[in-house]
C-alpha cells in the first residue's frame, strides 16, 4: 500500500479578513497592506481537494468540522506559486513543522498569514 504523503498548500484570503478579524490582525502586526493575506496548511489530500473542504465547511464522518472558518469565509483561491516547490513530507509531524516555518517565512516577507 502506498505511504501517505503530506503536502503544504497556500490559500489567498480576501484582505477583508485583516480588517474584520481581530485575531488575524493581532497575529500580523508587521502587515502593511501591500502583499496578500494568506492561509498556510498541510494535508494528505490534494491541495485542490483540501481547498474545497474548507470552502464547503466539510465535516468528517464523526461530525468534526475539518474546515478553517477563516478559509470558509475569506478564502479566494490556491496560490501554487508559493508551495509547489516544497516536496511532500512522510509524516504529519514533519508537515506541521514545515507549515509553521513556511507561514513565518511568508510573514517575514510581508504577507499577513494564518496557520493552525
Amino acid at each position: 500500500m502506498a505511504k501517505t504523503l503530506y503536502t503544504i498548500y497556500v490559500i489567498e484570503l480576501s484582505k477583508r479578513v485583516y480588517s474584520e478579524n481581530t485575531k488575524f490582525r493581532t497575529a500580523n502586526p508587521q502587515f502593511n497592506g501591500v502583499l496578500q493575506c494568506l492561509y498556510v496548511g498541510q494535508t494528505s489530500k490534494t491541495p485542490k481537494e483540501r481547498f474545497l473542504q474548507h470552502k464547503t465547511g466539510y465535516r468528517n464522518k464523526k461530525g468534526h468540522k475539518l474546515s478553517a472558518a477563516l478559509v470558509e469565509k475569506y478564502g479566494l483561491y490556491l496560490r501554487p506559486s508559493l508551495y509547489t516547490h516544497i516536496d511532500p513530507f512522510l509524516t504529519r509531524a514533519e508537515a506541521l513543522k514545515a507549515e509553521e516555518q513556511i507561514a513565518l517565512e511568508l510573514r517575514r516577507e510581508g504577507y499577513a498569514v494564518w496557520f493552525n
